[in-house]
Order: structure tokens, then C-alpha cells, then sequence
């Protein structure tokens, strides 16, 4: 006769808080249950299926290749349990979406994205997390929201990224700078400019910090702000230039409350994009917002 092997959810959920936190002191906190319940489950699962999860070394635990498999596994089967139980809880959860959005996607597109999508379905309830990309992913990894617009590169094989809406980046300049009245600066001018830019994990600081090391050029950072409109106040006073989304400084460009030109041998050319793990249940309100998402463009536009 088979053995019957029962893997059971409490078990499987004390595994994914070890393998996050990387220490059982810290796990057995998070779960308020005692150290050693924590190592009775992983060693159940380990004598269970004759596996070893993690490799106990003196600066801690570190996942074995059995591990991360279990971690991908263990991190879907929560992800659809819980999709599954919001779907049983009612009509009302039914109409849920938990979106993330990056910062410039946050000031810029995720207002008028979810306004028009409201006008579609009066029901629909969104939970927006305005946070940089590296903080996206880690959510979406751990199912604590749905779907993201992000303006950075996502690099977890888990997660399911598509271009949805083109942006640029461009300079921007207080009145008055010697940059202002150009269409256009080379990125060698830019040596001895005080920048204000956002934290590291941004995509759009990652994307200008790239382009600026693959010509070999330094970046002199003076403020760095997680916040747009501190980036754009801070430039209008005269502390610095920044590099953002054309997006952000349209109306303050129009207006001339800062100069905006182009960096003309950078690539600051790049998409924001729709990500969401690959093994994620879209649910209709999901659909609906990558949808919407594919369409920004357009409708934009058009308004």
C-alpha cells in the first residue's frame, strides 16, 4: 500500500515565514507560536518527503534548491486559497481589486485609470499601495495585492510583466538655469548639476543611474525624495535638476514654472507595465484593469 502524506496549510504557512525571514527566532515571533512548534514543522515536512528545505549555516538559513521549488509552490497555493476564499465570502468581495502603483504612476495615471473604470462598474472597490517597484514585487510575490502599474523592471521569473503605456524621461530644470530654452542637453553637461532624485528602487532613478554608468558618468545626488511634488518644489526653488517622467512636469512646463528639455545620448525612452504572478486567478475586476491599463494610452488621448 502508498503511504497517505498530508501536507498540511499550517505547516506549509510556517515554512513560507522561515524561508521570508530567514531565521526561526524571527518566524516563531511573526506567528506567535513558540521556536520549537516552527521547527517541528519544517522537520515534519523534511522527514515527510525525505527533503532537505534549508541549508542551516552559521549566518543562518539559506533555501536549498528543494526550498525555493516548495517557496514557488507553497507562495500559488495561497494565492489561489485566498483568491478562492474571497470569491466564497460574497458578491461584495467579488468586486475587489488590490492594486499597486510606483510612485509616477500614482500622481500621474492610476486616478484617471480607476475613475474611468468606476464609471464601468459603480461596485467596483480598489485598494491602491503607492510604493517604488522593489516593494511591488514583493508584495505581489506574497499575494497582498493583485496586480501593479509599475515604472521599473520587475525580475522575479514568478511575476508576468506587459508593456501597457510608453512614458518618457526628460530633464528638469528651475527657471532661469542655463538649460532652459534648449530642446535638448548631452548627458556629459550634467557633471556639475545638483540632482534631486528619487530613492534607490525607484525605476526611474535605476533607469537614469544606468544610462549615466554605461557612459561612465557620475551623478551628483544632493536630495533624494520618495515623494513627486517635493522633487518638482524642491527643483522650482532652485536646489537642483531632476530627471522624471514628462508625464510629472506637463503642467508646470506649460506653465513655466520649470524647463524641461531631453538628455540627447541617454535611452530614457520606457514603458509602465502591468505585472502580476503568473499563477494569479484574474478575477473579472482584474481583467478589467489590465484592460483599462492597455487602453490608458488611447483614452488619455482622447481627455
Amino acid at each position: 500500500m502508498h503511504r497517505v502524506i498530508v501536507m498540511t496549510s499550517r505547516n506549509l504557512q510556517i515554512f513560507v515565514t522561515v524561508a521570508e525571514l530567514g531565521k526561526m527566532t524571527e518566524a516563531a515571533r511573526a506567528l506567535y507560536i513558540t521556536q520549537s512548534s516552527v521547527s517541528q514543522a519544517i522537520a515534519s515536512i523534511e522527514q515527510e518527503y525525505g527533503v532537505v528545505l534549508f541549508e542551516r549555516l552559521s549566518r543562518g538559513l539559506f533555501l536549498t534548491d528543494a526550498g525555493k521549488e516548495l517557496l514557488s509552490y507553497a507562495r500559488s497555493y495561497f494565492s489561489v486559497k485566498s483568491d478562492m476564499e474571497e470569491f466564497l465570502l460574497g458578491s461584495g468581495e467579488r468586486h475587489r481589486i488590490r492594486v499597486g502603483a510606483t510612485i509616477t504612476v500614482g500622481t500621474c495615471v492610476i486616478s484617471p485609470l480607476l475613475l474611468r473604470l468606476k464609471s464601468q462598474n459603480a461596485e467596483l472597490n480598489a485598494q491602491v499601495l503607492v510604493e517604488n517597484t522593489r516593494a511591488l514585487e514583493g508584495k505581489l510575490l506574497k499575494n497582498e495585492i493583485d496586480v501593479a502599474l509599475v515604472e521599473g523592471k520587475i525580475t522575479n521569473p514568478e511575476l508576468y510583466t506587459e508593456h501597457v503605456i510608453a512614458d518618457k524621461l526628460v530633464l528638469a530644470c528651475p527657471r532661469g538655469h542655463r538649460f532652459c530654452g534648449r530642446d535638448s542637453v548631452s548627458a556629459q553637461e550634467l557633471g556639475d548639476e545638483p540632482f534631486i532624485l528619487r530613492e534607490p528602487g525607484s525605476g526611474t532613478r535605476t533607469q537614469f543611474e544606468s544610462e549615466m554608468a554605461g557612459k561612465h558618468l557620475p551623478i551628483n545626488v544632493s536630495w533624494t525624495c520618495c515623494n513627486s511634488e517635493a522633487i518638482k518644489n524642491a527643483v522650482a526653488d532652485g536646489h537642483g535638476v531632476s530627471v522624471v517622467s514628462e508625464r510629472l512636469v506637463r503642467s508646470e512646463a506649460a506653465s513655466g514654472r520649470l524647463c524641461v528639455c531631453t538628455i540627447s545620448d541617454l535611452r530614457l525612452d520606457r514603458y509602465f507595465d502591468v505585472v502580476y504572478h503568473k499563477d494569479k486567478y484574474i478575477s473579472k475586476p482584474i481583467q478589467s484593469f489590465i484592460d483599462a491599463c492597455r487602453d490608458f494610452t488611447r483614452y488619455e488621448q482622447q481627455t
